[in-house]
């Protein structure tokens, strides 16, 4: 058996549900096959700025990207490209792949944000665009999916790259 490791970097303001997601997670792991085990070490960071750069010291080199915002608020959303910001000068210009995740789609009376930016400005940074509702468990698995998915593309790419540097 095979077991790969990813280190999943969970990011965002404070109170967008990044411990909520984190917390789903965590709670079922029926959703992979069972001829491989898959660890995801989820690195759930400090939304407050007093305590962000405590947390960079615990980010390590992450492999994937878990960048989340408030559907209900703009500012939370605007504040994306300061984490992707700060993610990028950590990781010294290593891609990282990941998720743009619009949390609290049940809250649709108090949306600010609308689907279509979001999605774009995630295309725009290289990443997939989910929305999910952690509090309702809703549209978590696509989310589990997709991560699961790019590390191991990125994975793949790793393995073929140190195939190709063996001699014939």
């Amino acid at each position: 058996m095979v077991k790969l490791r990813a280190r999943c970097l969970l990011v965002g303001d404070t109170a967008v549900g990044k411990s909520a997601l984190s917390h789903v997670f965590h709670s079922d792991g029926t959703l992979f096959q069972k001829n491989y085990s898959m660890e995801l070490y989820i690195i759930d960071s400090a939304g407050k700025e007093t305590l962000v750069e405590a947390c960079e010291k615990m980010w390590g080199v992450p492999s994937l990207l878990c960048l989340v915002f408030d559907l209900t608020s703009e500012q939370s959303f605007a504040n994306c490209s300061q984490w992707m910001e700060r993610v990028r000068a950590h990781c010294q210009g290593l891609h990282v792949p990941g998720a743009l995740v619009g949390n609290k789609s049940d809250s649709s009376a108090r949306r600010e944000v609308q689907a279509s930016i979001a999605q774009e400005w995630a295309e725009s940074q290289g990443l997939e665009y989910h929305e999910t509702a952690a509090k309702e468990m809703e549209n978590c698995d696509a989310l589990l999916l997709s991560l699961a998915r790019a590390f191991h593309s990125l994975y793949q790419e790793r393995r073929e790259t140190i195939q190709n540097l063996s001699p014939g």
